[in-house]
């Protein structure tokens, strides 16, 4: 019974190391950016723009598959801001991204 046990918790610490040496070897940096344009979006989550829900355009935007802005429902001034922040504020890579309103 005993040695169960010792077996248990050895086998617990290296599997617990294992993924602790995996969390920061395989870390990715979060693009925050995404989190912005989909606060500043609408929100209907209409579909109208050809992605799945306001987070799948904002997600579209950011990564660059699209370049063209495609959500009919967002007020000029809110189209504006997303529009201008994306030019202006580098992601993770230093790049910024340029859409044609």
């Amino acid at each position: 019974m005993l040695s169960a046990i010792l077996m248990m918790l050895v086998l617990g610490a290296l599997l617990g190391a294992g993924l602790g040496i995996a969390a920061k070897v395989f870390h990715v940096e979060p693009d925050n950016r995404v989190d912005y344009v989909a606060t500043h979006l609408p929100g209907y989550n209409c579909g109208g723009c050809g992605y799945p829900g306001c987070s799948g355009f904002a997600d579209a935007l950011v990564s660059g598959d699209t370049d063209s802005w495609q959500c009919k429902p967002c007020k000029p001034d809110a189209k504006a801001d997303i529009i201008d922040y994306l030019k202006k504020t580098p992601g993770p890579d230093g790049k910024t991204i340029t859409v044609r309103p």
